[in-house]
C-alpha cells in the first residue's frame, strides 16, 4: 500500500462518523439496486406462471398441422412439451350477424389439451364425450347463435375450400372466393358456454365450439401448441420450425416475459423497461448526491493536507487514485452488505405478500424470490459506478486547485463586505442571532448549497415517488366505479319465481357483502316535440314535423330495497315514490363520450318532472295494449348496472332510463312477453369474488336450470389490471422508505460535517459570552433558512418532476397533486435538519473551547 492509500485509510479511520454514514449510503444504494432488480426478476416469473395458468404455458401455436408434423415438433431438442387437438371441421352459422365470422368451428379435446388450455367457463359444464359441445361466449354475444346450455343443435360439418387448398383458423374468411364443403351431419347437446379460447383470433372465421375426443387422432388435422426450453428464441423458430404452416403467438404469456412483438405490447414493455429505468435512475441520483457529499466534505477537511501533499510532489493523478481507493474501501465494505441486506428484505417482503397475491389472483402459483446471477452483477456494477462518480468528481476538483489555495484554505471562505452584506430590515426582524446565521450562509455558499440541494433532492425524490403512487392509486378507484356489482346472473326465459328462489341461495355465498335481483323491459312512450331540449334534436338531425314523438326507453325494476336506497340517497321523500300511485324516478340525458361524470351530460327533456303514458315495446309496436300512465322525476345519478345480456344492445344517442320498484312489476309489465324483456337477472357484490364466483357456480350446477343463463365475474375484467397496481404499490412504498433514508442519511451527513468543519468558529462566539439561549436561537435561524430555501428549490422541480414521471409512466391518467406527501415532506425537512442540528452541536457543545480554537483543521 503506497503513502497516499495509507492517508486514506488514516481519514476514514479519523472522521469515523461520516465514514460510517457513507457507507450506509452505499449500503443503502446497492440494497434498493439489489431489491429493485431481484424483485423485478421475480416478479417477472411470477406474472409469466400466472398467465401461463390463465392462457395455457404455450409460446406459438400451428393451427393446420397434422400427425407426423406434431411428432417431427415434438422430437425438436428446443422443445420442452407439445400439445394439441382435432381440427374436426366447420359448420355455417344459420342467421349469423357477423359477416367475417359466418362459421363455427369444432374442436375435438382431450383431457390433457383441457389440462393444457384453460377453458373459462361461464355457464354449464365441460363436455364429457363426443357428443357434447361447449359454445364460445363470443358465438352469441356476437355471431348471434341463439343456443343455450341444454339446446341440441345439428350441424353439417366440412372444410373450407379456396381452389386446391384447404383453410383453416389461420385464414381469414375470404368471401366470394372459398366455398364451403358438407360432408357429415352431426347432433350436439350444448353443455356450457365459455369464454373466448385464446387460441382464437379476431381475423379467425369460425366461432370456436369444443367437444372430448379421446381417440389417437392419428391422421388427423391438428392444432399443435409448443413450449420452448428458451422462450427467447420463440419468433426465429415460429417461422423456421412452421416451414410455411400457420401459427400464432401466445401473446398473453409473451408479454408479461417481454416477448411479445405486437405494437400494443412492445408499449407495455417500454412503459415497463421505463419504470426500471426510472427507479434505477432515482436511486443512483440521490446515492451519488449522498456519497459525493461525503467526499466533498472530506476533501474540504483534507484540503490543506492535499496542498501540502501537492507542494512535495504529489501529481492530480496521485491524488484522484487516492480518493478513488478511499471510495472502493468503502464500496468493498457497502456493496457486499448491500447485496445482502436486499435480498433480505426482499425476501421478507415476497414473504408478507405472497398470501395476499395468491388470494387476488386466485391461482396456485406462489412468488418466490428468484436470485439472478445477472441481476447481482447489474447490482455490483451499478453500486461501483455510483461509488467512482461520486468520488472523482470532488478528486478532480480538488487536484485542480492552486497548492497555496488548498494551504491557505481561501478558496471558500467570502469575505468581501458586499457578499455578506444584510439588509437593515433582515436586520430589525431577525436580530443579532438570525444576522450571524445569514451571515454565515453568505460567506461560504458553496458549503451551505449542498445542504439545500440535499434538502432539495430528498424532497424531490420523495413527493416523485409518492406521486407515481398516488396515480397509480387514483387508476385504481377509476377502474373500481366500471360497474356496480361484481358478480351478475343473467336471464330471459326463467320463471321469476324460480330466479327468486336461486337468489336466495347465491346470496348466502361466502363473501358476498350485497344482493340484489331487477328485471330490464323495453317500453315505448309518446311525448309532445316541445318537452324535448335542442340538444336531443340535434343528436337525431332535426325536429319532428309530426304532433307527437313515440321514444324508446327502457323501465329497471328493481328490488324495493334497493330502489328505496336510491331514493333516500338522492333525499327524495320516500312516501310520494312509494305504492301503486307513487312517482318513480328517471335518468333522461344525452350521450357525449367526453363527459366524466352524469352532471356533464346534457338532458333529454326540458322539464324536471313529467307525466308519460308508457307501454312495452313489443305491445306498442302491434297496438295491441293499452298504455299505463306513469309520473316521473328526472335525477342526476347513475343508475345501477343490468345483469349480463347475451348480445349486442340497441345503440341510442341518448339514455332514457326509468327506475321503479319491483312491487309495481305486476301493474306496468303483466303479460310478461319475452319479447319486450331484455334481460333479468341477479347482481352481488363480494370481498372475494372469485371464491364467491365458484361456490355460486357449484349451486347453479345443482340446480340443474333448464332456461338458458348467462354467469359472468365482471371484477375478472379489471382484476389483473388492480392485481399489477397492488404489486406496484408493495413495491413504491417500499422504495419510498429506502429513499427516505437515503435521504435523512445525505441530509444528515452534510449538516453535521458541515457544522463539524465550524466548529473553530462556533467556538469563538461561545469563547466572546453568546449564550446558549442566543446560541440556540442562531442555529434555529439557521434551520428555518436551510428549510425555506429547499422548500422553495425543491418544490417546484418535485412537481414538475411528479408531471413527468406520471406522464411517463401512465400517459392517459390525471394527475394528482400529492398533497399528503408534500405535507410531510414539508415537515420532514424542518424536522430533519432540527435533529441533525441538535446532534451536532451537542457534540461541540461537549468539546473543550480551547482546543476547538486551537483546531487548525488538518
Amino acid at each position: 500500500m503506497n503513502i497516499f492509500n495509507k492517508v486514506a485509510m488514516q481519514g476514514l479511520k479519523k472522521n469515523r462518523t461520516r465514514t460510517i454514514v457513507t457507507i450506509i449510503g452505499v449500503v443503502l444504494s446497492a440494497a434498493m439496486i439489489t431489491a429493485v432488480t431481484t424483485f423485478g426478476v421475480s416478479l417477472m416469473n411470477y406474472m409469466a406462471e400466472v398467465a401461463a395458468s390463465k392462457y395455457g404455458d404455450w409460446q406459438v401455436a400451428y393451427l393446420d398441422a397434422d400427425s407426423s408434423f406434431k411428432k417431427e415438433i415434438s422430437s425438436d431438442k428446443k422443445v420442452e412439451k407439445t400439445v394439441s387437438f382435432e381440427n374436426i371441421g366447420y359448420a355455417r352459422i344459420e342467421g349469423g350477424e357477423n359477416p367475417n365470422k359466418p362459421y363455427f368451428f369444432i374442436a375435438g379435446f382431450s383431457q390433457k389439451t383441457f389440462d393444457a388450455l384453460p377453458v373459462t367457463l361461464l355457464s354449464g359444464r365441460l363436455p364429457e364425450n363426443d357428443r357434447e359441445i361447449l359454445l364460445s361466449g363470443r358465438a352469441t354475444a356476437e355471431g348471434g347463435a341463439s343456443y343455450a346450455v341444454g339446446d341440441t343443435i345439428s350441424l353439417a360439418v366440412g372444410n373450407r375450400i379456396d381452389g386446391d387448398k384447404k383453410l383453416g383458423q389461420g385464414d381469414p374468411y375470404k368471401a366470394g372466393t372459398e366455398i364451403f364443403a358438407p360432408q357429415v351431419e352431426k347432433e350436439y347437446t350444448v353443455v356450457g358456454v365459455c369464454r373466448t379460447p385464446v387460441f382464437e383470433e379476431d381475423s379467425s372465421p369460425g366461432y370456436t365450439l369444443i367437444t372430448r375426443n379421446e381417440e389417437s387422432m392419428q391422421g388427423a388435422e391438428l392444432s399443435v401448441f409448443v413450449s420452448l426450453r428458451n422462450p427467447r428464441q420463440i419468433h426465429s423458430y415460429a417461422e423456421s420450425a412452421g416451414d410455411g404452416h400457420a401459427y400464432i403467438l401466445n401473446h398473453n404469456v409473451l408479454r408479461v416475459m417481454g416477448l411479445s412483438d405486437n405494437p400494443s405490447d412492445r408499449v407495455f414493455n417500454a412503459l415497463l423497461y421505463s419504470a426500471g429505468v426510472i427507479v434505477i435512475a432515482i436511486i443512483m441520483v440521490g446515492s451519488i448526491f449522498l456519497i459525493y457529499n461525503s467526499f466533498s466534505i472530506s476533501l474540504n477537511e483534507r484540503m490543506r493536507q492535499i496542498g501540502i501533499l501537492s507542494s512535495v510532489g504529489a501529481t492530480s493523478k496521485q491524488l484522484r487514485n487516492s480518493v478513488l481507493f478511499e471510495g472502493l474501501c468503502i464500496g468493498a465494505v457497502g456493496i457486499p452488505v448491500g447485496i445482502c441486506l436486499g435480498l433480505a428484505s426482499i425476501g421478507l417482503i415476497i414473504m408478507g405478500i405472497t398470501k395476499k397475491l395468491s388470494s387476488i389472483f386466485n391461482t396456485g402459483v406462489s412468488l418466490t424470490m428468484d436470485i439472478s446471477a445477472l441481476a447481482i452483477i447489474g447490482a455490483v456494477a451499478v453500486s461501483i459506478i455510483t461509488i467512482l462518480i461520486s468520488a472523482y468528481i470532488p478528486a478532480r476538483k480538488a487536484a485542480k486547485t492552486p497548492v497555496m489555495d488548498c494551504i491557505r484554505q481561501t478558496n471558500e471562505i467570502k469575505v468581501e463586505a458586499k457578499a455578506v452584506r444584510i439588509l437593515r430590515m433582515t436586520r430589525r426582524i431577525c436580530g443579532l442571532e438570525g444576522t450571524l446565521a445569514l451571515k454565515n450562509f453568505k460567506r461560504n455558499k458553496k458549503r451551505y448549497r449542498s445542504i439545500v440541494l440535499s434538502l432539495a433532492l430528498s424532497i424531490v425524490l420523495f413527493v416523485s415517488t409518492s406521486a407515481l403512487v398516488t396515480s397509480m392509486n387514483q387508476e385504481t378507484k377509476q377502474a373500481k366505479v366500471v360497474t356496480s356489482y361484481d358478480i351478475g346472473f343473467g336471464t330471459q326465459a326463467m320463471d321469476d319465481s324460480d330466479m327468486l328462489k336461486l337468489f336466495d341461495k347465491l346470496k348466502l355465498a361466502e363473501g358476498v357483502t350485497e344482493s340484489s335481483y331487477q328485471a330490464f323491459v323495453a317500453y315505448m312512450c309518446t311525448v309532445s316535440p316541445g318537452e324535448l331540449t335542442e340538444d336531443y334534436w340535434k343528436a337525431v338531425g332535426g325536429h319532428s314535423s309530426e304532433g307527437t314523438v313515440k321514444l324508446p326507453m327502457d323501465i329497471q325494476f328493481l328490488d324495493d330495497n334497493a330502489y328505496l336506497k336510491i331514493v333516500k340517497d338522492l333525499g327524495l321523500p320516500t312516501e310520494e315514490y312509494t305504492g301503486k300511485n307513487g312517482k318513480m324516478i328517471a335518468v333522461a340525458k344525452m350521450n357525449d363520450e367526453k363527459a366524466e361524470g352524469v352532471n356533464d351530460l346534457k338532458d333529454m327533456f326540458t322539464n324536471p318532472s313529467m307525466d308519460l303514458a308508457v307501454m312495452p315495446k313489443a305491445s306498442a309496436e302491434t297496438g295491441e295494449a293499452q298504455g299505463q300512465n306513469i309520473s316521473v322525476t328526472f335525477v342526476e345519478t347513475v343508475p345501477p348496472d343490468s345483469p349480463p345480456i347475451a348480445g349486442a344492445t340497441e345503440q341510442r344517442p341518448y339514455s332514457f332510463q326509468v327506475m321503479a320498484p319491483w312491487s309495481m312489476k305486476a301493474y306496468l309489465y303483466p303479460a310478461d312477453n319475452p319479447a319486450d324483456l331484455k334481460v333479468k337477472g341477479l347482481t352481488f357484490q363480494s370481498e372475494n369474488p372469485p371464491k364467491s364466483e365458484n361456490e355460486m357456480k357449484a349451486m347453479v350446477q345443482e340446480a340443474s336450470l333448464t332456461s338458458a343463463y348467462t354467469f359472468m365475474n365482471t371484477s375478472d375484467a379489471l382484476e389483473e389490471g388492480r392485481n399489477y397496481i397492488f404489486v406496484a404499490n408493495v413495491f413504491s412504498y417500499t422504495f419510498i422508505i429506502m429513499i427516505s433514508l437515503i435521504a435523512i442519511a445525505n441530509v444528515f451527513n452534510t449538516i453535521s460535517t458541515n457544522i463539524k468543519l465550524r466548529r473553530r468558529e462556533l467556538a469563538m462566539l461561545r469563547s466572546v459570552g453568546m449564550s446558549d439561549r442566543d446560541f440556540n436561537k442562531m442555529m434555529r435561524f439557521e434551520c428555518a433558512f436551510y428549510g425555506v430555501r429547499s422548500l422553495l428549490f425543491g418544490l417546484p422541480v418535485a412537481i414538475v418532476s411528479s408531471w413527468m414521471i406520471c406522464r411517463a409512466m401512465i400517459a392517459d391518467s390525471h394527475f394528482v397533486l400529492p398533497w399528503a406527501s408534500i405535507g410531510i415532506s414539508i415537515i420532514s425537512v424542518f424536522l430533519v435538519i432540527f435533529i441533525t442540528m441538535l446532534y451536532a452541536v451537542s457534540k461541540i457543545r461537549k468539546e473543550n473551547i480551547i482546543d476547538a480554537l486551537r483546531d487548525d483543521m488538518t
